[in-house]
C-alpha cells in the first residue's frame, strides 16, 4: 500500500503532537514489542515509535522491519522516532 503524497503530509502533521507509544530498547524488536505495536496500531491507526539504537544503520533496519512485520505503513524516521500507520481494518 502506497499513500498519496497528500495523505502522507497529513499524517506527518498530525503525528507532530503524538507522543511515542512502544519504546524499543536495545534488546531490539522482540515479539512482544512487535504485539504491543500490532495493538497500538489498532487502537490508534498512526502511532510514534521510539527507537534506541546506537547507530543509524540499526534504527533504519528496526524502522523498515516494523513496516514489514507489522504490514504499517512508514510515514517518517526523524532521530529516534519512527512514524506508522494502518488503516484499521473493522
Amino acid at each position: 500500500m502506497s499513500l498519496m503524497p497528500k495523505l502522507r503530509q497529513e499524517l506527518k502533521a498530525k503525528a507532530h503532537n503524538l507522543k511515542p507509544i512502544v519504546m524499543i530498547g536495545f534488546n531490539g524488536l522482540t515479539e512482544s514489542v512487535i504485539l504491543e505495536i500490532e495493538r497500538a496500531l489498532y487502537d490508534h491507526e498512526l502511532i510514534k515509535v521510539k527507537i534506541s539504537s546506537a547507530d543509524r544503520d540499526g534504527k533504519e533496519s528496526i524502522y523498515q522491519a516494523i513496516a514489514s512485520q507489522c504490514q504499517a505503513e512508514k510515514i517518517q524516521l526523524i532521530g529516534n522516532i519512527g512514524v506508522f500507520y494502518r488503516k484499521r481494518s473493522d
